[in-house]
């Protein structure tokens, strides 16, 4: 059976120390690696220059990162500032530039591993409504999550798995799994919920690993009769809980 190996973290919020252990998980047991977001010990207004967090993303080898609320600024200078000392993607696919400037994320990502090929796509949280004077001044547009999440899976072919980095919370991932069932995999982030096992909304998984670094989730899919991803191993595996 092929199988397609994905390691998940979450809400790291400047928590270092995991990644000689998640290298050695990752070296024992290949597969992708995904962060869903509030890594940074900053936010949407406070900027620090130095973030150890990126160079611990990047010595784990991440494969890419959703942005969340702590990637995001208001200020389009800082969230690229923030993104030029990432060595890893930076995705975002709900936030466009209404002065249409170059991004310093991207919306997307295809990623073809062991026979598998798979969309990537990532969710931030609204920070304010579309058409609030806010646009205007900071010229940043958040589209809504649903909308963008039904967008993708009405584009994505059938031989392709669709994988979504959330970063709106196990409420709302709910909300996407039950109303876009072509979802393959949700990787969850923002409200710091722990999921010891997937939880199902129809077909559609959701993962939730929890925050600082304390869990790392590794979840294995394989195809079913139908052809389509289905989760055929997961458990949390202790990254800074091991330290405790």
């Amino acid at each position: 059976m092929n199988r397609l190996r994905l390691w998940h973290t979450s809400d790291l919020h400047n928590h270092v120390g995991f990644a000689p252990r998640l290298r050695a998980l990752r070296d024992a047991e290949p597969g992708l690696a995904f962060d869903c977001g509030d890594s940074l010990h900053g936010s949407q207004t406070m900027y620090y220059k130095n973030e150890p967090i990126i160079a611990e993303i990047d010595a784990a080898g991440y494969d890419a990162q959703g942005m969340g609320n702590r990637e995001f600024n208001y200020l389009f200078g800082l969230v690229a500032a923030r993104a030029r000392k990432m060595q890893h993607p930076l995705v975002c696919s709900n936030l466009v530039d209404v002065r249409e400037r170059p991004l310093p994320f991207v919306p997307e990502l295809t990623i073809e591993r062991d026979g598998w090929k798979l969309r990537v796509f990532s969710l931030l949280v609204v920070q304010y409504p579309h058409g609030s004077p806010w646009e205007k001044l900071l010229g940043w547009r958040f589209h809504d999550p649903l909308a963008v999440a039904k967008r993708f899976a009405e584009t994505t072919p059938d031989d392709t798995t669709l994988v979504v980095l959330s970063h709106v919370g196990l409420r709302m991932d709910r909300i996407l799994a039950r109303e876009v069932p072509r979802l393959d995999l949700i990787l969850g982030g923002h409200s710091h919920d722990t999921l010891f096992a997937p939880e199902m909304v129809g077909r559609v998984p959701i993962v939730h690993a929890g925050p600082y670094g304390q869990y790392v989730s590794r979840t294995e899919i394989a195809r079913g009769d139908d052809g389509r991803a289905e989760v055929a191993r997961f458990d949390l595996v202790p990254l800074l809980a091991a330290r405790a």
